[in-house]
């Protein structure tokens, strides 16, 4: 039929999906629609003036930490396309994940523990996986040097503490996309039940995790809020740290957190 191609060749033409196999799959998982119908075969012929969306039940990220970052990359500007990046404190890797799928040319999975890191990441040439690893004990050099960006998601430490040893892992002009949780900086007696809910305790929690940045040498260049929130409900943010002091910006962490409280669901789900 003249004026039209397959439907598979069509998604990836678009754009919609990498490459024909997995517009196949995609097809067969009845993920994918034709001008609002679901699609059957991925041999069915569309024209140019067909509408197809791709309505994937599946997450975008390996965990839900990835559209934490995603959110916060888009907040700030950041793009890791081509760069070399640290994701410390990786875990399952929705950090690394996100930095991937924005077009990071290498990502070093940065953590203490051991067999968290997805297969799937794992297995990724563009990923070096640094496992049993204290940041605080990280040499620059077995990242091959320090990197262009730094993304930090820590439990059961206080930024505070690892922020210096980052510090040291990021080049000249870098920038780091901290992940601040209020239930490990406010300390027990904020928390009720490991949540942290007061947001006059998250405004002093900001306002001392920007301290400690500016003490580790960083500028302060921007704030946001994780769009989900954490574990049992905490509502998390995020700081945005460059290493040149002439740009720091003055942060307004009273309407971030004000926004935040009234913006992000409370239902808790895992990173």
């Amino acid at each position: 039929m003249a004026g039209t191609l397959r439907l598979d060749v069509a998604l990836v033409e678009r754009g919609l999906l990498p490459t024909r196999a997995k517009a196949q799959a995609a097809v067969l998982a009845g993920e994918v629609y034709v001008d609002g119908v679901r699609a059957a075969k991925a041999g069915t012929p569309v024209s140019a003036e067909a509408r197809l969306e791709v309505r994937s039940s599946r997450p975008p990220f390996v965990s839900r930490g990835g559209i934490k970052l995603d959110h916060a990359l888009t907040a700030f500007g950041v793009d890791p396309a081509g760069l070399r990046a640290a994701d410390v404190g990786s875990s399952t890797g929705g950090f690394t994940h996100c930095l991937l799928a924005r077009g990071a040319a290498r990502v070093y999975a940065v953590d203490v523990g051991t067999g968290q890191l997805d297969w799937s990441l794992r297995s990724d040439p563009r990923v070096v996986s640094l496992e049993q690893q204290d940041v605080r004990d990280l040499d620059p050099a077995a990242l091959d040097g320090p990197v262009d960006v730094v993304t930090v998601d820590v439990s059961f430490i206080s930024l505070g503490k690892v922020l210096p040893a980052v510090r040291g892992l990021v080049r000249p002009g870098g920038t780091v996309v901290a992940l601040v949780k209020p239930q490990f900086e406010a300390g027990p007696k904020a928390a009720k039940r490991g949540v942290v809910r007061d947001p006059a305790v998250h405004r002093e929690v900001l306002a001392r995790v920007a301290r400690h940045a500016e003490d580790a040498d960083f500028s302060l260049l921007g704030v946001t809020y994780s769009p989900i929130a954490g574990p049992d409900g905490n509502i998390e943010y995020f700081l945005y740290l460059g290493t040149e002091p002439r740009i720091a910006r003055p942060l307004d962490f009273d309407a971030v957190v004000s926004v935040a409280h009234a913006a992000v669901p409370r239902k808790g789900v895992p990173r």
